[in-house]
């Protein structure tokens, strides 16, 4: 009687291709071959998709798709080499480790509480765009179960229907939210709420789909729903108050005690093997988990940034290409495999995006928006891939039912953000205002200042400068500060998401946390806070977080919208323990750029080197030395007006430098160590008048920390000699475009301008260096904002102290 050969399991190391060993034929090696081989094709990919705006899990998918019989493992040599059938098994095993804790961390971000503030509008969005395509979902899986899935279980291969097209993906929904500028519009709004719903509903319909499918009788299914009803109720009434404990046992400003991460994380474990015991799946579990575990305090900010690179990075698209490899497209062949595709296709927008406007025409959505809230959320993504794999595994899918699911989510997703670009652009009005610079006839008027920052190591600096700006005039200084976040492909972008909503732009910072602290005490905006307090002046924090590629738009937008005098940008280099100035990256100096050219009012770069040290200064202690280069020009006069302003402080001395040539005027232009004139005649007027005013000032307050040296220079050396002796001020003000050819041979970074540039150079200074371009109306491109009557604009954030009442 002849017995089959059992295939030995796989080693797990080689001895190495010296001692006459394959690797790929160990485990470890070939694991490691195949995350890599995994990682490289998914992000090109997604850089290669990066221009048409699709989000990472298309690009994960399609190379899914790529390296599975589909494609590449149509090479039988390939596949057997590189993907062999007995290393699958611990493909599958790494995959679903990483979707483990990748769910722990998607049920970390969602918030219950959120659910219970939705507004009735998204409630009944959220409910129509579950029950109409479940409904559809079933008819469409009697049609295939007539035609290509004869032999699978009609009971569960209905929910599974069902539940495959009534979801929505919540996290990929928001990347394409934030990618299109709508994560903070009233659409929005109502699509995230609607998605969080509907999130929380599709794991329960999962859950009774896996129930369903089990092999054994109804009354086995029954068990399996109250034992995971049971689950839950423990989660919720026992690991919910040890989890609450290590929260509290967490404070603020520490990395996390090891054996707290280590706790949750085998919880996460525990929980997935409780609930793989039960017969749901593992992952209900870990996502349980994460829901029950609290909000409120830094421990689950620690643990995302603990958790979510390492697997979001390198484990998670494992995930998707064990989808790829059970997904072979050419299994849908002859006419009538294509025309299910397309008749699932077509059925799942239909319910989707159908069930979607007409809940929202119900409730009085206009209709264009109503028809974007569709295709919004008519989104798919992991869940819906997760959904497919049970359903696969459990053998309520076949391989063709399989593949035609896994294109119909693919090509969902993918029409989303070009059909939306398409027929929604939310208009940007603000209404028009008249300050737009900080040189104004108007000196006693309110000013008001939108500083940006990248991080707490701006913060310093950037109060310190406030607090030097804030003057002693009736109506002060109101500042917005908005820290620039960029939308990364990590799992966290939800959490940054979720709080740019809260308390970014355009809604306000109003929520407390059971502590009662703003947002989990976010040490930014309470720094902010503290010196509000402490001080007299109006500080609003806000949040934006966008590709670099278009975050000046927010920036200009709110600058638009609060109606600011002067944008506060950080240079895009940051100063080392040694002196030298690093830069965080290419794209942080392009959006300066282009903040700069399509600015509505007067735009400032801080060179930051630590004004007042690298600590917020009390008002008390302020004493600080400011340099204002004046050689002439719009700019010039703008550095001028911002220096005199800081004079009112009592602990701030202002020396303005006016460089005057000997060719006979106070303008020129320095090239070859020759000085020749070079401004007009009506600047050279109004540069008189300023420094006329500035000596009248002078005269008029004796006692004032003002002083007015001209210095007479016939060259480059001699400006740059002029310059090296002010170097040991604190604060450098200066125009980006004085009349001066550069000062440099080299200008790396010309939105500085030639003396900015100088400046701003590696060990050129100690001094910190606030380069000021003045508003020109005459050379603004075409705006980003449209200008409306006031009217007709609806304001986006409480008013600054009453003040927004004038039209400034």
């Amino acid at each position: 009687m002849a017995t089959a050969a059992c295939t030995p399991p796989m080693k797990p190391t080689s001895n190495g291709v010296f001692q006459g060993e394959n690797p790929l034929d160990y485990a470890l090696p070939l694991a490691i071959l195949q995350i890599c081989l995994v990682v490289v094709l998914t992000r090109v990919l997604a850089f290669l998709l990066r221009p048409l705006r699709q989000p990472r899990v298309i690009a994960e998918v399609i190379g899914g798709i790529l390296l599975g019989p589909s494609a590449l493992g149509r090479s039988k040599a390939f596949l057997n080499a590189v993907f062999p059938k007995h290393s699958l098994t611990v493909l599958d095993t790494l995959a679903n480790i990483g979707l483990l804790f990748f769910l722990f961390l998607v049920g970390l971000e969602l918030d219950l509480n959120s659910l219970q503030r939705t507004g009735k509008r998204a409630l009944a969005i959220a409910i129509a765009g579950i029950s109409l395509p479940f409904v559809v979902g079933i008819g469409t899986s009697v049609v295939l179960h007539n035609t290509i899935a004869k032999d699978v279980r009609e009971a569960p291969f209905l929910v599974f229907m069902g539940v495959a097209l009534s979801i929505t993906a919540l996290p990929v929904l928001a990347r394409i939210l934030a990618e299109l500028k709508l994560l903070t519009t009233d659409i929005g709004r109502m699509a995230m709420s609607a998605a969080a719903v509907n999130d929380v509903a599709a794991w329960i319909l999962l859950a009774l789909a896996i129930a369903l499918s089990g092999s054994g009788s109804p009354l086995v299914s029954l068990w399996v729903l109250l034992s995971g009803g049971g689950f839950i109720v423990f989660a919720a009434l026992f690991l919910r108050p040890m989890l609450a404990w290590i929260a509290r046992h967490s404070p603020e400003g520490e990395p996390g005690k090891e054996v707290y991460i280590c706790a949750t994380l085998s919880t996460v474990l525990a929980a997935g093997f409780v609930t793989d015991t039960i017969g749901i799946h593992a992952l209900f579990g870990a996502f349980v988990v994460g829901i029950v575990f609290p909000k409120e305090g830094p421990f689950a900010r620690v643990l995302i940034e603990k958790v979510e690179d390492l697997i979001s990075g390198l484990f998670l698209p494992l995930y998707f290409v064990s989808s790829g490899l059970k997904t072979n497209v050419a299994t849908i062949s002859g006419g009538i495999s294509w025309a299910l595709l397309a008749l699932v296709i077509f059925n799942a927008c239909l319910g989707k995006i159908g069930g979607t406007i007409i809940a929202s025409l119900t409730m009085k959505v206009p209709f264009r928006e109503a028809i974007t809230l569709g295709f919004l959320m008519n989104t798919k993504g992991l869940v819906e891939l997760i959904v497919l794999n049970v359903g696969k595994d459990r053998k309520v899918l076949n391989d063709e039912t399989f593949a035609i699911m896994v294109l119909m989510a693919l090509f969902t997703t993918f029409i989303t953000t070009p059909i939306v670009m398409g027929i929604y652009k939310p208009a940007r009005q603000a209404a028009p205002y008249k300050h737009r610079k900080i040189e104004r006839g108007d000196t006693d008027s309110e000013l008001r200042v939108l500083a940006c920052f990248h991080g707490s190591r701006n913060i310093p600096t950037l109060i310190n400068l406030i607090e030097s700006s804030r003057g002693t005039r009736r109506r002060g200084v109101t500042v917005y500060t908005m820290h620039l976040m960029e939308l990364s492909e990590r799992s966290s972008a939800i959490f940054m998401v979720h709080k740019a909503r809260r308390n970014g732009l355009p809604f306000w910072n109003n929520k407390k946390d059971a502590a009662g602290s703003d947002l989990g005490g976010d040490q930014i905006i309470v720094a902010f806070q503290a010196y509000q307090q402490l001080s007299h002046v109006t500080v609003r924090p806000m949040t934006a977080i966008s590709d670099l590629l278009t975050i000046h738009e927010d920036v200009v937008t709110s600058a638009q919208q609060k109606r600011v005098a002067l944008i506060i940008l950080p240079f895009h280099k940051t100063q080392q323990l040694d002196g030298s100035m690093k830069s965080i990256g290419h794209q942080y100096q392009q959006a300066n750029q282009r903040v700069l050219l399509h600015a509505p009012c007067s735009v400032a770069i801080l060179v930051d080197r630590g004004l007042g040290g690298f600590a917020q200064v009390s008002a008390s202690e302020v004493s600080y030395s400011v340099v204002v280069l004046f050689f002439g020009g719009s700019d010039d006069r703008e550095a001028l007006a911002y220096g005199l302003r800081m004079a009112e402080h009592p602990g701030i001395a202002v020396t303005v430098l006016r460089f005057v040539s000997r060719s006979g005027g106070p303008s020129f232009v320095v090239g070859d160590g020759k000085v020749g004139i070079l401004m007009d005649t009506d600047q050279r007027t109004n540069d008189e008048n300023c420094i006329s005013r500035l000596r009248e000032r002078m005269s008029a307050n004796a006692g004032a920390l003002v002083k007015l040296e001209e210095k007479v220079v016939g060259g480059r050396e001699e400006i740059l000699s002029v310059i090296k002796e002010a170097g040991r001020c604190n604060l450098f003000l200066v125009g980006q475009r004085p009349p001066v050819m550069p000062l440099m041979a080299r200008v790396e970074c010309p939105e500085l301008g030639p003396v900015g540039s100088y400046l701003g150079a590696s060990n050129r200074s100690t001094a910190s260096v606030l380069v000021i371009k003045q508003h020109d109306p005459f050379s603004m491109t075409e705006p980003l904002v449209e200008e409306v009557d006031e009217d007709y604009v609806v304001p986006d954030t409480p008013m600054a102290g009453g003040s927004n009442s004038h039209r400034l």
